[in-house]
């Protein structure tokens, strides 16, 4: 009897294991990430007052890491985060990143002015711990090409655009400031054509994937519960995309986060 083939490590860059959909399930849900290849995965804080529960749950298990941060839909409910607050955050060692935070102007235009000023902190916050910034933008490009075009003027910092679906002007800016796209399962729903193509035109040094879990599930499982092992079929997707075997995209994808997320690093 031989052994199977060794599955090809992925990384799950963004996902949200303290939400409510994964109560008490977080041991079962890493051991199926692992059985499917994904041995590390990034599980980020968009509350900071829950910052403690999170934290808690990177130190309770191996190849689990955490960032934090205060997501823009709700940036007007939330104290506004004190740069010092996340740089003090910063100094655990699974803190691997700053936010989520970014613009998001589908469901929350109307406190547009506060997201851009809680943006703007975070990215002081990377600039000082030089941890990555990972940001979330929806209906937001202009803004947040503006945005992060200003403050990489008045000082260089490192950035993922988490869970990548806007246009291709916004990405053309984000690689241009040198900045990473990630890839979510929305690039493996069939009629994501437009989001393919831009990550088909991106350098190939600055693509991630990830789940986004509980969210954003990918086919199979489309409408149904993500989790981090599922991050396995948008891989599967990504390699068709880039014209790649499954075991050379998780490669590149792994080394990417590796170059990003250096505190994280395999």
């Amino acid at each position: 009897m031989t052994d199977s083939p060794a599955l090809p490590e992925l990384v799950d860059s963004h996902c949200h294991l303290d939400f409510p959909d994964f109560d008490g399930e977080a041991a079962a849900l890493i051991a199926r990430a692992r059985a499917a290849g994904v041995r590390r995965m990034v599980t980020i804080c968009t509350r900071l007052r829950k910052e403690p529960a999170v934290r808690a749950l990177a130190e309770a298990h191996e190849g689990l890491f955490y960032a934090a941060g205060t997501h823009p839909m709700y940036a007007a409910e939330e104290p506004l985060v004190a740069v010092e607050e996340l740089v003090v955050l910063a100094r655990h060692p699974k803190f691997v990143g700053i936010g989520e935070t970014g613009l998001d102007y589908h469901y929350t235009a109307e406190s547009a002015a506060i997201q851009a000023e809680s943006l703007r902190i975070h990215i002081e916050a990377a600039r000082r711990t030089g941890l990555p910034l990972i940001v979330h933008s929806r209906d937001a490009d202009a803004d947040m090409a503006r945005i992060l075009t200003e403050e990489h003027r008045v000082g260089a910092f490192d950035c993922v655009m988490h869970c990548y679906t806007s246009g291709p002007d916004l990405a053309r800016t984000a690689l241009d400031l040198g900045f990473y796209l990630s890839m979510s399962g929305i690039a493996a729903f069939p009629r994501s054509t437009e989001i393919r193509e831009i990550f088909a035109a991106a350098p190939r040094d600055r693509i991630l994937v990830e789940t986004d879990a509980p969210y954003l599930a990918p086919p199979p499982f489309r409408g149904k519960r993500n989790e981090p092992a599922h991050v396995v079929h948008t891989a599967r997707v990504g390699a068709q995309t880039l014209g790649l075997s499954e075991a050379e995209f998780a490669a590149l994808t792994t080394a990417n986060f590796d170059r990003l997320f250096g505190k994280a690093a395999g």
